[in-house]
């Protein structure tokens, strides 16, 4: 039986376009490992056909069904999972649990790769989006909870790679070679334990994964 660190949120990762569950199989059992109780809420379909609006309710459903409603809850979101992540938060009631919100590589200012595909996803992932215009108009919530944008300049999916970037909040950018990795790199693991080690509001010492 796993033994939880109780004074830790449970931990919801959401993977990105194209992704299962198997994407934070090593992010997974590192936090695990670490104390914490990990749920990888996989989104149906994760291939752009459902807008990311629409796959926000399966999170937001998710969070229902397993927690009461009182429990308080970090969120890791990878690429479009970050903006699914950032859409529960601000749009859905989320922001009243997440306390911690870490994106890994996500489209913040949209992606120009987003112009290549015609699904709803994608289109919501463009620069200057309707989606991605409401959302940013509103900076209100990242005063309401610690918030941590990680993402690499080496990124060939979001393009341009500072379009991650988030307006104050605390920043990790770390040289991950290519995009698909960005969950499975160590220092990235690394980082994801740091922000969701420290105090709320307070930085934290440098964590290495061996």
């Amino acid at each position: 039986m796993e033994t939880y660190n109780s004074d830790r949120h449970p931990v919801l990762l959401i993977p990105g376009l194209n992704d299962t569950a198997r994407i934070f199989r090593q992010m997974s059992t590192h936090l695990q490992y670490s104390g914490w109780e990990v749920h990888i809420v996989e989104v149906f379909p994760s291939n752009g056909k459902l807008g990311i609006d629409k796959l926000a309710i399966q999170v937001d459903n998710y969070v229902k069904s397993h927690f009461s409603p009182t429990q308080a809850l970090d969120l890791v979101g990878l690429s479009m999972g970050g903006i699914i992540g950032r859409y529960y938060i601000q749009k859905m009631g989320g922001i009243e649990r997440i306390k911690r919100y870490i994106s890994l590589a996500s489209p913040h200012q949209g992606t120009i790769i987003a112009y290549f595909s015609q699904t709803p996803a994608a289109i919501q992932m463009r620069p200057n989006s309707a989606l991605l215009t409401e959302l940013n108009q509103d900076s209100t919530w990242l005063a309401k909870l610690d918030v941590t944008s990680i993402w690499t300049p080496w990124d060939l999916m979001i393009v341009p790679a500072y379009s991650s970037r988030l307006p104050v909040t605390q920043e990790e950018v770390l040289h991950v070679s290519f995009h698909g990795l960005v969950a499975r790199n160590k220092a990235v693991i690394a980082a994801v334990i740091k922000s969701l080690s420290q105090k709320l509001g307070a930085s934290d010492r440098n964590i290495a994964i061996e």
